[in-house]
């Protein structure tokens, strides 16, 4: 996403396409590429502006239950297709780090990972499936999920919507934008390019041997 589209994509989408995002970025494996957090603090900007696209307080509400509906889709996705989906194109492209980062925190904090991942990039994609697969009670699941997305989701709204009232901020939002983006994108697609030349190099190997 051009970082510098966020706030055409906001307005032109409204409240419909932020929680779409939302639920897309733990829903599916895919989501760890959006910059989730740039685009909930560009909305709380936004929604501080003399034309909100939404209400503050309906923007928190919705985004958090789509952030916990999409933690519950990951969860079932996970339970579904178990270990197996360890075995996936996507899982293998992006690599066994990210994983087992995942499951040193399950180890450490146990469900309060599922709390503490909201706020951790990648590892928030991936802690619903690890969740589901991994035979996590659901129940214990659902409680943490929802603490943890009413907490960041809302929490950065907020965040946005205060700031955003500060001319300083206001005034210069693109940069912001730009550079909250580039600490995301930029490593991902480091990592990303970095799994994409392994694989090619093992798939020659084994096609050499074969």
């Amino acid at each position: 996403m051009n970082p510098f589209a966020i706030n055409d994509f906001l307005a032109t989408g409204g409240l419909i396409a932020l929680c779409v995002l939302m639920f897309v970025e733990t829903g599916l494996l895919i989501g760890f590429i959006f910059p989730g957090d740039s685009v909930l603090f560009t909305a709380g900007v936004l929604i501080a502006s003399p034309q909100p696209f939404t209400s503050l307080w309906l923007a928190c509400l919705l985004v958090t239950a789509s952030a916990a509906l999409g933690d519950q889709c990951g969860y079932f996705i996970g339970r579904r297709l178990g270990e197996s989906m360890l075995q996936g194109r996507l899982m293998r492209l992006i690599g066994p780090e990210p994983l087992e980062k995942t499951h040193r925190y399950f180890e450490r904090y146990g469900p309060l990972t599922v709390f503490f991942a909201r706020f951790i990039g990648v590892v928030r994609t991936l802690t619903p499936p690890v969740a589901g697969f991994t035979g996590m009670s659901h129940r214990k699941f659902t409680v943490f999920s929802i603490l943890g997305s009413a907490t960041w989701a809302a929490g950065i709204i907020l965040l946005g919507y205060f700031l955003g009232q500060v001319a300083l901020i206001r005034d210069h939002l693109d940069l912001l934008i730009l550079g909250s983006v580039l600490t995301i994108v930029v490593p991902t697609s480091i990592h990303l390019f970095r799994r994409w030349r392994t694989l090619r190099r093992e798939q020659k190997q084994q096609a050499s041997t074969s």
